[in-house]
């Protein structure tokens, strides 16, 4: 049971069951539209600035996020106790969970996201694919539901190799292994069942055909629940490592008006099918023939989500708000344009040096980039403790700039300025994905990290001069190219923007 009126349904006091920086980024939109926040917070995050940061703050449990920030029942009953009369789960933890969105409404509380159908409807791939295939989204060929193993694998030469063997539930790259050959598929069809089994509670897995050299294009939308739905543009998220995202800028290189108005107009009929209300973000794959394909729909707001605010001027996380109020969506699809380019690095607490090994420890020092363009979202302090309970995630740095290569160049002074110590961090892979040729021109895909990519391989000054100039060049068009100057004799390049002459 959805229980639609409670989308109508005002409120004035927001529990954020979330922690970190989104948890902070929410508080924020709460506090300019006037609500009343409530924080929870578990051991490890007794002294977090979100916790300080919200009007109220009620602890919750220990520091394992099953006993804490997943205890369903906790979280509900501390919303009574708070007076909350809505929720906003944020991303990751219950934020995607059928169940928790059923029990809000259930408790007579707003879920901030969409309903618990849409939720369950778009949470299982196969079930999304049926859905979306239904009203002409394109899907990557692969196996129906419910087949069993002995099919999958008959059925695996018609879906063509290499291919992907998948979870049904969940994401991230779990349950997911990939297959070049006939004779390897059993084992990791029994492979990725177990993965699945232990990380979702469910073992269905289908198989998908692999798109080689593929990038990962995604969109954002915004639906009332008035019946409108608008796509706020693309992202381009091709940087992952394990299926992890790890830049993401806006707009993409690969994109022009006439493919981004296509992409908008499918994605949005994905959402129509399930009645969809509220923010949400339709991934898709695409091939070099820039052919694109579902790949899934994720229920709830993206951790990229800045770089699209920053290229519309869209609050999507105010819009969230104001769609669950009840409101009419504050812009129509003619009114959003994208204007400039935006640019973020996730920054983790991980050593890049040793396998991205995640770095556990007191953060002693963190000296914030700032200036023109540049914007940090993120919930440490010195003196904050980086434990094992959580993702490593410290902060999501995002430059905007007019042009792609003016954010390029934003971000290389900011990850210069960032400075945090007492933990790991992987800065200097950001710094050296900057200076990479490939990422420069754009040429690059969801392989580029793992298969193409070195750390320790730097650019020589002239490829990276020729990199930078031809980026430039290629994104002023009718415009003179700005003017790189070489600055300094220090080993990585350093180079300075002078602005374009019109």
């Amino acid at each position: 049971m959805d229980m639609p009126e409670l989308h109508t349904r005002r409120f004035s006091k927001v529990l954020i069951a979330n922690r970190g920086e989104i948890a902070m980024r929410i508080l924020r939109a709460c506090h300019e539209l006037g609500l009343s926040t409530v924080a929870v917070y578990s051991d490890a995050d007794r002294n977090a600035p979100h916790v300080r940061f919200a009007d109220e703050a009620y602890h919750i449990g220990p520091a394992a996020a099953r006993e804490s920030y997943l205890a369903i029942e906790k979280i509900i009953e501390t919303a009574h106790r708070s007076g909350a009369d809505a929720i906003h789960p944020g991303y990751g933890f219950l934020a995607e969970n059928a169940e928790f969105a059923r029990a809000c409404y259930e408790a007579g509380i707003v879920f901030v996201g969409p309903s618990p159908r849409a939720i369950e409807v778009m949470g299982d791939k196969l079930t999304a694919r049926s859905t979306v295939s239904k009203v002409g989204v394109p899907v990557v060929p692969g196996t129906e539901p419910g087949m069993s193993d002995q099919d999958m694998m008959a059925e695996a030469p018609n879906v063509g190799f290499p291919l992907l063997v998948k979870a049904s539930a969940g994401g991230g790259g779990k349950g997911m292994r990939p297959v070049y050959a006939i004779e390897d598929l059993a084992d990791a069809i029994a492979s990725a069942k177990r993965e699945a089994l232990a990380a979702f509670g469910d073992d269905t897995v289908y198989l998908e055909r692999m798109i080689t050299e593929s990038r990962h294009i995604e969109i954002q939308l915004l639906a009332d629940s008035y019946g409108n739905a608008i796509s706020l543009g693309e992202r381009e998220c091709s940087l992952q490592r394990r299926h992890q995202k790890l830049i993401e800028e806006a707009p993409s290189v690969f994109i022009d008006e006439t493919l981004r108005k296509k992409m908008g107009e499918v994605a949005v009929a994905a959402a129509e099918a399930v009645g969809y209300v509220n923010a949400g973000t339709i991934e898709f794959l695409m091939d070099r023939s820039k052919n694109f394909y579902f790949l899934e729909m994720n229920t709830r707001l993206q951790v990229e989500h800045p770089v699209t605010e920053l290229v519309t001027g869209v609050d999507i996380v105010q819009e969230q708000l104001r769609i669950a109020r009840g409101r009419r969506l504050s812009l129509a699809q003619e009114d959003v344009t994208m204007k400039g380019w935006a640019i973020e690095c996730r920054v983790n607490a991980e050593d890049p040096y040793n396998n991205y090994m995640p770095s556990t420890g007191m953060i002693t020092t963190s000296q914030l980039p700032t200036g023109p363009g540049v914007r940090v979202d993120t919930g440490v302090f010195p003196g904050f403790h980086i434990t094992p309970f959580y993702d490593p995630m410290i902060s999501k740095l995002i430059c905007y700039g007019n042009t792609r290569a003016e954010a390029v160049l934003r971000m290389r002074r900011a990850l210069e300025e960032y400075r945090i110590t007492g933990v790991k961090t992987n800065i200097p892979f950001h710094q050296r994905m900057m200076e990479s040729h490939r990422f420069l021109s754009g040429s690059f895909d969801t392989e580029f990290v793992e298969n193409r990519f070195s750390l320790t391989d730097r650019e020589p000054p002239h490829v990276l001069e020729a990199a930078i100039l031809a980026t430039l060049a290629y994104h002023e068009q009718s415009q003179r190219a700005a003017q790189i100057v070489r600055a300094g004799s220090r080993e990585t390049s350093q180079w300075k923007w002078y602005g374009r002459t019109k």
